[in-house]
């Protein structure tokens, strides 16, 4: 972040803390990650899980946190950062797994949630979807089966896709084709595939050149094995790693009700089911939507569960959806945790400092708990970080200026929790930072 001088650093800050009329940064000795306080209780966030782990799960955060501290413009921020003198990192609930460990691991396979759990996630997320004979599956979207598996290298399930692959035509420029979705094979079909990075060849002549085009800021390095895993499956996973459950109901690409009987309601119910049926808590579980019936179903339904449901936030701000009326209407409504996309909770003030947005202040003030998405994700920074960095991209011009990000994010708009591609981050960050002010 490009440095400004101290007196419109001072005054940015105050207008801030001021616009909150709640305690920031300056009325409490330090951060500490969200639920820090109450880590002897089961079940709260940052407490402890009511399953255990099988065995030790040692965090190793790696070489990652520790360049981007690096590659920070000098302040006090990088200061701290480069003095922490953690050697036992401990997972941490601040740090959530996007979709596992993605950065570098094929998304939603065994292997990226385990590489996410030894980086501290103290959760983890499995987002749900439903194959042919109606099972749950981890899977980003219902149709991205031939960008994310090797499913069109497979002649005999390539076929079942709702567009088997075509070749691209590189005389007229004519792009490769093909859509492959869960709801077009059995739970057994599904298991047989084999995660990938996901990306695509678009001018592919052949199936196995479509299931290239890894971006060059990504690897293929860890995508030799990719296991597949049942919703079923990733709830038993979570339990022997000893983290917590975030699973998100994708929304359907298929007409529902899905063959005439299965209701948007009977899939949002049988998520919840899993839960029940694997004797898991509640309160470790944050089921997330970004259809709001999804939450509310949940929260009339099921309020155990719906207590803590999630309602994800991608939508265009208008002075409408940042109003606190607006806010205050959800939590009428029952919503409790509200996770918009990490650029609608930033702005920049007249000094180019990275501040919260009105809309993650009026959420704040109507009492609602905050979580963002997501890190780590945009690949190199140095342009201004692109889609998630979108309100802000003015004050991005480093890999380093992540963490200037998170400080904001925890320390000023009082997230929750972050998800990440690379959770290591989050979790270096987390442990850190407890019982510290950040930058400014």
């Amino acid at each position: 972040m490009k440095l400004r001088v101290l007196t419109g650093l001072v005054l940015s800050t105050l207008v801030a803390g001021a616009a909150y009329g709640k305690t920031d940064r300056h009325d409490v000795p330090g951060w500490q990650p969200p639920g820090q306080e109450k880590r002897q209780g089961a079940g709260s966030w940052g407490g402890k899980p009511a399953h255990k782990a099988s065995g030790t799960q040692s965090v190793q955060v790696g070489a990652r946190p520790y360049w981007l501290v690096d590659n920070m413009d000098e302040g006090p921020l990088k200061e701290q950062l480069e003095s922490c003198k953690v050697t036992n990192f401990r997972s941490s609930d601040f740090s959530i797994g996007h979709r596992g460990a993605p950065l570098q691991f094929p998304e939603h396979t065994r292997e990226s949630y385990v590489a996410a759990a030894r980086m501290g996630a103290g959760i983890l997320e499995c987002d749900v979807a439903f194959t042919k004979d109606r099972e749950l599956v981890c899977r980003h979207a219902q149709n991205d089966l031939h960008t994310t598996t090797n499913i069109v290298t497979i002649p005999e399930l390539n076929a079942k896709c709702t567009q088997p692959f075509v070749p691209a035509d590189p005389e007229s420029g004519t792009p490769a084709k093909a859509e492959c979705r869960t709801s077009d094979i059995t739970l057994a079909e599904f298991k047989r595939l084999e995660g990938k990075m996901d990306a695509y060849d678009p001018m592919a002549t052949t199936p196995e050149e479509f299931v290239g085009g890894t971006a060059d800021w990504r690897t293929d390095l860890y995508a030799s094995r990719g296991t597949l895993l049942s919703h079923r499956e990733s709830i038993e996973l979570f339990k022997s790693l000893g983290v917590k459950f975030t699973p998100e109901l994708k929304s359907p690409v298929v007409d529902m009700p899905f063959d005439g009987d299965y209701s948007q309601q009977d899939y949002a119910r049988q998520m919840i089911q899993d839960y029940r049926d694997a004797g898991v808590r509640p309160e470790d579980v944050w089921p997330q939507s970004f259809n709001l019936d999804d939450v509310l179903f949940w929260v009339n339904e099921t309020p155990r569960f719906g207590k803590q449901a999630v309602f994800l936030d991608q939508s265009p701000i208008t002075p409408e959806t940042a109003s606190l009326a607006y806010m205050e209407s959800l939590k009428a409504r029952g919503v409790n945790v509200l996770a918009p996309a990490l650029w609608k909770m930033l702005a920049l003030d007249s000094y180019g400092e990275i501040v919260p947005s009105e809309y993650a202040r009026n959420a704040r003030v109507a009492g609602l708990d905050m979580i963002a998405w997501s890190i780590e994700r945009s690949g190199p920074l140095e342009t201004g970080g692109g889609w998630y960095y979108q309100t802000v991209n003015d004050a991005i011009n480093n890999d380093g200026d992540v963490l200037n990000v998170i400080d904001v994010l925890a320390q000023d708009v009082g997230v929750i929790g972050i998800f990440s591609d690379w959770p290591a981050t989050t979790t270096f960050y987390a442990n850190c930072m407890n019982g510290k002010q950040g930058r400014r």
